[in-house]
């Protein structure tokens, strides 16, 4: 398993490259059109660059195996890197509105808009590549830091989408002026009044994403239990094994830490077994349940089933 984790080392240099090309593309952009909505996007993508460098110390801190001081790993590590990039979501997202706002009663004509749209295209075409290898290679290894990444990278997308359709309409806008006179008494002479406003609203779409990524944090930080479908699957091993044989089970106990997973629970067999036979069933339960997930750590606990203090928990 820390093998494995560690070769996911070279998926967060990915993240940190894309970071650093995509800041690069959105700066100059934003340089050459004065829009606050690429600002919006290049701050955005500072963000990634952050998280980039956050998720490469703790793939690293939580690939380390066990030790005497951290008995359950080090995997809970991950929810600090979602937990600080939730916060400096919510910090990049208050200065996207703040200049917005500003920008919103002040606004300024929009400048090469050609050619910063194109930059743009390339950059979210970088993080849309970035973001579903991420993903990908997130599910498959049971990763949530290189999931969580490429989740959050895909809201960059979007975000990026958005921007650029407002710029779009902007320059269209040149083909199409205002021409309404209650949009010309409200101070709407042109489309540019859509750059800030696009930038307020993505800056509320990014206030979700952080308010989300801080939701998982302290849900992982609580041993939240595993989802549903994934309890669903572990008792009805544990069924199938109480209808063959004269067992019984209760005290089931899940939650995770990262990639990994935690389960215990108390497994009732009749009192005339030797301790030899017990164990072997709870060896082909175990069995059972590790092939269900890549990584789980299970604790069982044998009781005699006639022994009514065996039901108490």
């Amino acid at each position: 398993m820390n093998s494995t984790r560690q070769s996911l080392t070279a998926y967060g240099w990915l993240s940190f490259s894309a970071a650093i090309i995509t800041i690069a593309l959105k700066s100059y952009a934003w340089w050459l059109t004065d829009s606050v909505g690429l600002l919006s996007d290049a701050l955005e993508s500072l963000i990634n660059l952050v998280a980039a460098i956050i998720m490469l110390a703790v793939l690293s801190i939580s690939s380390r195996p066990p030790d005497d001081d951290h008995a359950y790993g080090h995997e809970k590590v991950e929810y600090f890197s979602s937990g600080a990039e939730g916060i400096m979501i919510l910090l990049a997202a208050f200065s996207i509105g703040l200049t917005a706002w500003e920008r919103l009663w002040h606004p300024l004509p929009l400048q090469a808009l050609d050619l910063g749209i194109a930059i743009s295209v390339v950059a979210s075409l970088v993080n849309l590549i970035v973001a579903q290898i991420l993903i990908r290679v997130g599910k498959r290894q049971h990763s949530i830091t290189l999931e969580a990444d490429g989740k959050h990278l895909m809201t960059d997308v979007w975000t990026t989408v958005g921007i650029l359709l407002g710029i779009g309409i902007i320059a269209a806008g040149d083909y199409f002026p205002v021409s309404h006179q209650w949009a010309i008494e409200l101070g709407l002479n042109d489309w540019t009044i859509l750059d800030p406003v696009i930038a307020i609203l993505v800056a509320l779409h990014i206030v979700w994403t952080g308010i989300h990524l801080l939701q998982r944090t302290a849900s992982g930080l609580l041993d939240a239990a595993l989802p549903a479908e994934e309890q669903s699957a572990i008792i009805e091993v544990l069924q199938a094994f109480a209808d063959r044989h004269p067992i019984a089970y209760h005290a089931l106990r899940t939650r995770y830490a990262g990639a990994r997973r935690f389960m215990s629970v108390h497994i009732l067999v009749p009192g005339e077994w030797s301790v030899q036979r017990s164990h072997e069933l709870v060896e082909d339960i175990e069995r059972q349940l590790m092939a269900l997930f890549d990584y789980i750590d299970i604790d069982t606990h044998l009781e005699p089933i006639e022994d009514e203090a065996s039901w108490h928990h």
